[in-house]
């Protein structure tokens, strides 16, 4: 539980972001909505808005640091936010379009998705991203509809699709880039490929993700880490190392189906 110091502050700051035009609800994410915080962790808050949110609402609040315009982010369903610190704390705050995350959560329950590229994130981001957040987020203004389950139709689709990527990424590597000894771009195959389908494994155990820290790892893939530091530009030995890594992961995705 909060300290009442950090209760006092959150509440102070949800009140502040829950008055401003256009906003319906304010969540509290990251490892604070699932108690694995530490003393130093930020806060990450969402805004969920309706219709034309205008940044310059935020900034007129006058808090420090940097608030960026809708889709200063990237543009797609992770579409812009603000860095702020706020009584002496990193805050978060990230924007969420209210008509986008009711699409896809519509589309997650029919098994639908997208892949998102996004800076800092290997594999890029499934679209159902905002999906997880409303599963595992604390609401703290407003009122939201949030998935009673992991959707089945996802648990069915999302494994089979990010695993295909994995296998194409690493199939690209062996052909492309191992016979040319190209072993940042081997070991790039492989990462890119772990999160893939650390992705899938995760998706078929019904397990909502929201970003990729701790994520090879979560999904057992942390043998893939063995594979990448032993990495040497022998085109024979990159091309063995593909091939281990291709059947590590289709050991994982078989499992986690099961």
């Amino acid at each position: 539980m909060p300290s009442p110091t950090d209760q006092a502050f959150l509440d102070v700051t949800a009140d502040r972001l829950a008055a401003l035009p256009a906003v319906g609800a304010v969540t509290l994410g990251g490892s604070r909505a699932q108690r694995t915080e530490r003393p130093d962790s930020d806060w990450d808050l969402a805004i969920y808005y309706r219709g034309a949110f205008d940044p310059d609402d935020l900034r007129a609040v006058g808090w420090d640091g940097e608030v960026s315009e809708i889709g200063g982010w990237g543009g797609g369903v992770f579409n812009g936010g603000a860095w702020l610190t706020i009584e002496g704390r990193s805050v978060d705050v990230h924007y969420r379009d209210l008509d986008v995350v009711e699409h896809e959560l519509a589309e997650a329950e029919e098994g639908r998705f997208h892949v998102e590229p996004l800076m800092f994130h290997l594999a890029g981001i499934p679209s159902y991203l905002v999906v997880a957040e409303l599963a595992i987020n604390k609401v703290l203004r407003g009122t939201l509809r949030q998935p009673a389950a992991y959707p089945a139709a996802l648990r069915k689709t999302a494994p089979e699709r990010w695993h295909g990527m994995a296998a194409a990424t690493l199939t690209y590597a062996k052909a492309g880039h191992a016979p040319k000894g190209a072993v940042t771009q081997v070991a790039g195959a492989i990462a890119v490929a772990a999160a893939q389908t650390a992705h899938a494994v995760l998706a078929a155990r019904g397990e909502w993700v929201t970003n990729e820290k701790g994520l090879v790892e979560r999904a057992g893939l942390g043998e893939a880490d063995t594979i990448v530091g032993n990495l040497t530009a022998s085109p024979e030995h990159l091309a063995q190392s593909v091939g281990e890594t291709e059947a590590l992961l289709a050991r994982a995705v078989e499992v986690a189906r099961r």
